[in-house]
């Protein structure tokens, strides 16, 4: 089997923690590295979650690496309450002292950048996060863009925002960001709010994954149930959508994915509009497409294939 080289680079974050779990289990991913950045909570947090949850799979040879503190620019944007402020300890696990996987001490920027270097072939680069660590990346070593085979991202969204009416919430942490990456010229895909009535945690999937009842399984529950309660409490959301596995999946099954070619731009000056993903069809417009915009997904096949992968490769 020919496996799929990736770095995934997140802010773990409930979501997330699902997007680790399938990169670091199916046989068809090579993950090469676990970058983390501000977004969800504090760096600090984030990468020891990443940590908490390589620990919790028993996944030891996959350096895990901090990365970004603060957006490039604009003072820092962040929801603290999206984990909690215990990471997977409150949620019952116990976390074996002797093989916890430590983060290691390069940053995040310069893994990115000397995993790409020295890599032979292309890497696909997934980010769930705000895109903080591969800008800078891109901006410290430019000669890695070509070695990117494409980007995989959760956010953005080409109708409204979630945090403003114009911006989804991993865009408008760090727009400045987001702008380096749209222009890098490398294929991307941007996977936004478009999908958010297609990945939700309903009843009937949590309940699906119970029913699964090995350790892995049981990690993705408690994350999907206490990520529910919370978005319930703060947002009234009756089913939470938990966007970012759809990533991972994306590299497995990208024919259950219907895309349509767009030209992104990142409104910076606006402050009205600030963090927007400016979405122009190229029938529309005299600007190239620089990204494949996700308009929407199988529900069935997502959540189908999610549910193989726990059962399958999880015991």
């Amino acid at each position: 089997m020919n496996k799929i080289p990736i770095i995934l680079d997140c802010d773990p974050g409930c979501d997330d923690a699902l997007a680790i779990i399938i990169a670091c289990r199916h046989p068809a991913i090579d993950l090469r590295a676990l970058t983390a950045t501000m977004g969800n909570s504090t760096v600090e947090k984030t990468v020891k979650n990443a940590c908490q949850i390589c620990t919790l799979l028993g996944v030891n040879n996959i350096p895990v690496a901090a990365g970004m503190a603060q957006p490039i620019i604009r003072k820092p944007y962040q929801e603290n309450y999206v984990f909690g402020e215990l990471g997977l300890e409150q949620f019952g696990f116990k976390l074996p002292v002797k093989k916890a996987v430590k983060p290691e001490p390069r940053h995040a920027v310069n893994l990115i950048s000397d995993l790409l270097m020295a890599s032979k072939g292309e890497i696909s680069f997934v980010a769930t996060g705000p895109l903080s660590n591969l800008a800078m990346a891109m901006r410290l070593e430019p000669q890695i863009i070509p070695k990117i085979k494409q980007i995989v991202l959760i956010g953005g969204s080409y109708e409204q925002g979630n945090v403003t009416p114009a911006a989804e919430f991993n865009i408008y942490c760090d727009p400045e960001a987001a702008h380096i990456v749209f222009s890098c010229g490398r294929p991307i895909v941007m996977i936004g709010l478009a999908i958010t009535e297609k990945v939700l945690a309903t009843p009937e999937i949590i309940m699906a994954t119970q029913k699964i009842n090995n350790q892995t399984a049981k990690i993705a529950v408690s994350i999907m149930e206490f990520f529910a309660k919370n978005n319930q409490m703060i947002s009234h959301l009756k089913f939470v959508p938990v966007y970012d596995p759809a990533a991972i999946v994306y590299l497995l099954k990208p024919e259950i994915y219907k895309v349509k070619p767009m030209h992104v731009e990142i409104e910076l000056k606006d402050e009205s509009e600030y963090g927007r993903t400016k979405c122009e069809l190229p029938v529309s417009s005299s600007k190239p497409a620089n990204a494949a915009v996700v308009i929407d997904l199988e529900f069935g096949k997502f959540w189908d294939e999610i549910l193989r992968i726990l059962k399958d490769y999880c015991e």
